[in-house]
Formats: structure tokens, sequence, C-alpha cells
């Protein structure tokens, strides 16, 4: 016996993942830089949100960029530090420390590439859309939250709850009213150059002129203003974590929120970029998986932070023009190429010129007309929508989307628990003395645990109360059926046998009748060939029964049947 292992061709990078044509090529080199300017002060900015500092933010923009892009199972895909990465990371950095960073990410990283190889990237098309839209309106208003300290130039509590962080900012804003000024006037021009700058031109990299203008007058006015400091001026050396059997215990839970994270928003990502393509695409979910896991490997080796496909430096990549994922290396090259040109410039940008571009991209998230869109669909929808977007900024990110789920899960359930009903039918063909003793029930919908008590009720009760002798129960129409609803049907049919009342089944299918058999519904008819295929042939027998039954008779056995 030889041992076979999985086939993970599918999962390799190869030759037709790049178009060599120079016209293409041009095409990826200009998408490539102009999401490089786009994605250069929004790593720096996720750098520091996270707490984990700037440098760390652009080390993974380059690695994790680039290793996502020749790996990963998208074309358009760009990776690096994300909001929503960010806020799972701060209150890490705050519980664990900076040194837990590294770990956590090479851990996080093997998860994801763990999940690749066990092809799991189909797992995400089972979350909902209300939960998926819920999910990021709470990240949102987090990544926005969290800016509010350095907007009224103060220091928030990094890795605190994010709402109660800005509210006592803003308190302890109002004993520093000249520092607050300043602040509030950079993130006040950042935003409105960013929203009104797009509205010029579409091609103005806004965020990045944003923060230029905002740093030029910061330094011509000597406005007291927090910087972001001392950047290295090239890629730190790679080292391995230190990874003790305490630590792993300890960090095992960060890891395994911060794996599912990363798998989800970067599917998500891929998902939304093969259908913003123009010509139309596909992704692989399962490869996309083994290359995220892979950057954040690769990034946490650098010193950096978990990566995640980011939808908003997606979306520009693909707007920009981009054909094949040369274009995203081509990204993470060009904020390569900062580290080793431009850092001392960079070294000057104020921390709050970083806060209205967080900000601005916050509001962005999740359009109105996303927020309309659900709010408008269902009840159901609306108020999954609302819970996972409330329990996301009130308590944590991956309790928001199992909580999601769950709410989703149960409206689902109730939903196809009211579409799942007993109706009591006339019998087919002319009427015959003693019909009135003869009850014929079908059964639609599904016969599972939150269904099937109340199927089972209503078929006792009007049995019972009524002058019946044989139940038929039409079972055609029953299209799922689980241990639960094939116990219930059980009971039932004990319960009428019991009260003397004989049942009789019809329409059995062929993939419930193992099931129905292994929990004892067939067994508990008074006879094995109470079953019938057809309709007529299960009244006629109840008619005879009843016929007989009013004779006085027993009924003999014909045929085999009672």
């Amino acid at each position: 016996m030889t041992l076979r292992l999985p086939d993970v061709r599918d999962l390799l990078p190869r030759r037709d993942d790049y178009d060599l044509r120079p016209r293409t090529m041009w095409a990826d080199l200009v998408a490539g830089l102009t999401v490089g300017v786009v994605a250069l002060p929004l790593a720096l900015a996720f750098g520091v949100s996270s707490g984990v500092g700037p440098a760390a933010g652009l080390v993974t923009a380059v690695i994790a960029g680039v290793v996502a892009a020749v790996l990963g199972g998208s074309r358009f895909q760009v990776s690096g530090p994300t909001g929503a990465m960010a806020v799972v990371l701060a209150p890490i950095v705050a519980q664990h420390g900076l040194a837990s960073v590294a770990l956590v990410t090479v851990l996080g990283g093997v998860v994801v590439l763990v999940a690749g190889l066990l092809r799991l990237g189909r797992v995400v098309t089972f979350i909902p859309w209300p939960v998926v839209e819920g999910f990021t309106l709470g990240i949102a208003a987090i990544i926005f939250l969290q800016q509010v300290p350095a907007t009224v130039g103060v220091d928030g509590a990094v890795g605190g709850n994010t709402l109660v962080t800005a509210v006592r900012s803003v308190g302890e804003a109002a004993a520093r009213p000249g520092a607050a000024a300043w602040a509030l006037a950079v993130v006040a021009l950042v935003a409105a150059l960013m929203l009104a700058l797009p509205r010029l031109s579409a091609a103005v990299p806004a965020s990045l002129v944003a923060v230029v203008v905002a740093t030029v007058l910061a330094e011509a006015t000597g406005a007291p203003l927090d910087r972001i400091g001392a950047l290295p001026d090239s890629l730190p050396v790679p080292t391995l974590p230190t990874a003790s059997a305490s630590a792993l215990g300890d960090l095992a839970g960060a890891a395994l929120a911060v794996a599912a994270l990363a798998a989800i928003e970067s599917l998500l990502s891929a998902r939304v970029a093969a259908s913003m393509a123009p010509e139309g695409s596909v992704y692989q979910p399962d490869r996309e998986l083994v290359g995220q896991g892979m950057a954040s490997v690769a990034s946490g080796l650098f010193g950096g932070m978990p990566a995640t496909g980011a939808i908003a430096r997606t979306a520009v990549n693909v707007r920009s023009g981009a054909r094949t994922r040369l274009a995203a290396v081509v990204h993470g090259l060009v904020i390569l190429g900062v580290i080793y040109l431009a850092t001392g410039p960079v070294s000057r940008i104020p921390l709050t010129a970083l806060a209205g571009v967080l900000m601005v991209t916050a509001f962005r998230m999740v359009g109105a007309g996303t927020v309309r869109a659900v709010l408008g669909s269902t009840r159901a929808d609306a108020v999954t929508f609302v819970v996972t977007a409330v329990v996301t900024v009130a308590f944590d990110l991956i309790q928001a989307v199992q909580i999601g789920l769950v709410v989703a899960a149960f409206f689902a359930l109730r939903h196809v628990a009211r579409a799942s009903s007993v109706h009591r039918e006339p019998l087919p063909g002319p009427a015959e003395p003693g019909d009135e003793r003869i009850a014929l029930f079908r059964l639609d919908g599904s016969m599972f645990f939150g269904a099937s008590e109340r199927v089972l009720t209503e078929v006792t009760d009007a049995s019972v109360r009524g002058d019946v002798a044989v139940v038929v129960l039409r079972l055609s129409q029953v299209g799922m059926v689980d241990a639960t609803g094939a116990r219930a049907l059980a009971e039932l049919v004990g319960a009428l046998e019991r009260e003397g009342i004989t049942v009789l089944v019809k329409g059995v299918q062929g993939r419930h009748l193992r099931l129905l058999t292994m929990v004892g519904v067939l067994d508990r008819l008074r006879h094995e060939r109470h079953q019938f295929d057809t309709l007529d042939d299960a009244v006629e027998h109840a008619r005879s029964h009843v016929r007989r039954a009013a004779e006085g008779r027993d009924v003999p056995q014909l045929d085999g049947r009672r």
C-alpha cells in the first residue's frame, strides 16, 4: 500500500500568471505605481494604529504584498496591512507586548496556509452578506474611533475599548485647546483634500497629496504635532521569532483570531476583485489562502505584521488597468523604493495627517447605499447586520462574525421551520361511507429539529380528538429529514398506534428510507405492508380497513396487508 500525497499543483504559481507582452506589462507597471502611491500612507497609518509602528506597516506592504501577489490565487489582489487587522492586532500588542507580534504573525500565517492546503477556501461563501457588511461597518467605526485621540491632540490607550478611549480623549483635549486646534486643523485639511481632489481628477493620488501638503505646512509653520519619527532605511534581516511552549500557549488564541480575519478578509477581497474585472475573472480561493498564509509568515520573519487582501487597494489596482499579478508586485517594489530612498521626508509626516487619511478611509469602507439596501431588505437581514456591527464595535471582531452567523442561522432556521407545514386533505375520488374516519395528512417542507415538534402536535391533536380510525401520512413532499425529524415521525406513529389508530405511510423517498428505518418509523407501523408508493393504494386500503371495522370484523391479512 502506497501513501498518496494530495495534488497541490493547482496551488502553485504558473507560467500563465503573467503576460509579458509590452502593452500588458506597461499597464501593470502604471497600475502598480498608482497603487503603491495610494498604499504608502495607508501602510504607515495602519502600522501606527495597530501599535506596531509605521516601519512594520511598510515592511508588511513590501514583503507580504510581493509574496501574496506571486503565490496567491487572484490576478488583481493587493495585500498588506489593513484596518481590520490593525483593529485585531492593537489589543494583542497591548496585552502581550510588541515582541509577540512576530510570533502571532507567523502562527496566523501557518494556520491560513494549512487551511488552503485543506481546501477550505470555499467556506467564506457560507458567510451571509448582512454579516459581511455589518462586520465591515463595525470595522469602519472602530478605525474612525481609533483616530479620535490623535485628532484632538492627545495620546489614546492602545488596545482599550475604542469608544471609551475616544470619549475620554475628547474630555482630555478640553484641557489642551492649543494642541487640539492644531491637530483638528491638520485632520480637516487632509479630509478636505481627499474628498475634493478626486472630483477634480480621478488620476490624482488624493491621500498621498493630502499627506504631503499637510507635512509641508506643518514643517513650514513649526506646528507642535507628533511626527512618525525615525524609520529604517533598508529591510531588516529575517529572523525566526522566539517560540517557547508558554508563548505558544498564550498566543494560540490570538493567532487563530488573526488567521480567521486574514482568511475571511482576503477571500472577500479576492471575490470582489474578480467581480470588478472588466473582462471577468476567476480566483482560486484555496491558492489564495496558501498565498496569504505564506505572505504573513514571510512578513513575520521580517518584523512585519499579519497581512490580508486589501479591498480598497485592490479596487484601485483594478480601476487603474491592471492585467496580471505583476501590478501588485510593482506596488510592493514602489514602497520598497521609499524605504531605501525617502525615509527622511517620510519620518516628518504628522501622525494627525495619517489619522485624517484613516478617518476618510473609514467613511468610504461602507457606502450609504449598501447600508440602505441591507436595512431595507428583510427584518431578519437588518437585525443580523445591526447585531454584527454593534458586537464588532463593542466587543470583538471574531465574536462578531460568530454571533452574526448564529443570528443569521436562527432566522434562516425559523424561516425553514415556518415553511414546514402539515395539511389535512380531502380523500381523492367520490366520497364513500366511513371517509370521515380517515385522516389524510400531507407533510410539506422539512422535518427537522426546528419544525418536527409542531408537526407532531398538529397531527396528533387532529387525529386523537376526532373519531379517526386510520391516518394516512403523505411524505412525498418532504424535502429534508434530520434525525430529530425522523425520531418525531417514529413517536407520532407509535402514539397513534397506541391510541388504536392505524397509520399508513405513503411516498417515502429513497434518500430518506435508510434514516426512517434506522430510527424505527417503519417498524412502528402495525404491519410492514402499511407503506405505499401511490396515494390511491393507500386510500383504498384505508377505506377497506374502515369498512371491515364497521362490520365488526378484524381486518384480515390480504396480500400481506392489514
